[in-house]
């Protein structure tokens, strides 16, 4: 089987937009469950509802594979689910070093997606010198001092950085001069990488605060609502309703 080290996956030779590489694992995840669920053929329509896509974008996003579907019958969701695992490189052995091996680190490393996708944990790594040797997801920690060489022996050009910010860095620039060159970055810190180089960013606290934006303005959007059916307020008996509480000042002065 090959290995990452010497195969990089052909979707920038081919010319497929960026846009379309990062939608093709919604469209692999949602092919996957119907494949589980041994459906034979699935609908553009169905497809795009169930990766949250327009079916014409999905179209589109096909046609740069060459899969057209068939008129009255759909895609072949088998041959939909190798051809997009082929195009994104997953029919291929992909060795994944996790450097950073707290709370965050440990349970990446007891995630069993990984290899069902083609991606193989080949080492753990932590800076702490009594986590070595220590079991995690059944593979030994090892010292970040041996590092280099554990990307040398595993053949490793993926890496995985869920250390402390401080760390992130340093540890990035390492991965890269021992011949890592792509970057999943779970650390709070925007990373700096020489050219060929691709970081990801996963940030959950980002995330959050984005879902808190939307939250609220949901709320405000409620209350906004709930204000309009109300109406207008209206004056109590006896009282103006452009005086105060007193019944001669104004509840709000001008500026």
């Amino acid at each position: 089987m090959a290995t990452g080290r010497t195969h990089r996956p052909a979707t920038r030779s081919r010319g497929i937009p960026e846009a379309t590489v990062a939608r093709l694992p919604l469209y692999l995840r949602a092919l996957t469950a119907l494949s589980e669920r041994s459906v034979p053929t699935v609908s553009s329509e169905e497809l795009a509802a169930a990766a949250g896509v327009n079916s014409a974008k999905l179209r589109k996003d096909f046609s740069y594979l060459g899969s057209y579907g068939t008129r009255g019958v759909g895609y072949d969701v088998e041959y939909l689910v190798y051809q997009i695992s082929r195009e994104l490189g997953l029919t291929q052995d992909w060795p994944v070093v996790i450097v950073g091996i707290g709370n965050l680190g440990a349970a990446l490393a007891n995630y069993g997606g990984f290899a069902s996708r083609g991606f193989r944990v080949a080492a753990l790594i932590d800076a702490d010198p009594a986590m070595a040797g220590k079991p995690v997801a059944g593979i030994p920690v090892q010292h970040s001092d041996d590092l280099e060489k554990i990307i040398e022996d595993n053949g490793v050009s993926i890496g995985v950085i869920a250390t402390p910010a401080g760390a992130a860095q340093p540890v990035c620039d390492r991965l890269v001069a021992a011949g890592v060159t792509s970057i999943l970055n779970f650390a709070p810190t925007v990373l700096s990488v020489p050219d060929g180089v691709d970081v990801r960013k996963v940030d959950l606290s980002i995330e959050l605060q984005i879902l808190a934006f939307h939250e609220q303005r949901k709320a405000g959007e409620e209350a906004a609502a709930a204000a309009d059916r109300a109406g207008p307020v209206v004056a109590g008996r006896g009282e103006s309703a452009d005086k105060g509480p007193d019944g001669d000042v104004p509840a709000v002065m001008p500026a």
